[in-house]
């Protein structure tokens, strides 16, 4: 096993995706959010970036402190992403209150 990844793995908080009948998806283990848009949110959790994809999406909760994010509308997929492409922006709230 690669021992970068392993360390990785055994600082990581678990998160947990929660999907009910691809309207509600529930996340833990949310560290920031990114950007969202009625197709797109993305979000930074411990394993990396999380973007999901979708229509008519809408943050329905945001708790940064419990590391909770509800997104309702019709979801088509979540995706990992490991963050390098993006950069480290410091996050949308983080961009906001600078």
């Amino acid at each position: 096993m690669n021992r970068e990844f392993e360390n990785k793995t055994l600082r990581a908080r678990p998160h947990v995706i929660n999907l009910n009948n691809r309207e509600v998806a529930g996340f833990t283990g949310v560290q920031d959010l990114e950007s969202f848009s009625d197709t797109q949110v993305v979000m930074v959790a411990d394993p990396g970036v999380i973007i999901l994809h979708g229509r008519d999406l809408h943050i329905a909760k945001l708790d940064l402190d419990e590391g909770q994010l509800v997104v309702e509308g019709y979801i088509c997929a979540v995706e990992y992403d490991d963050g390098e492409a993006r950069g480290k922006s410091g996050g949308l709230f983080g961009r906001l209150f600078r």
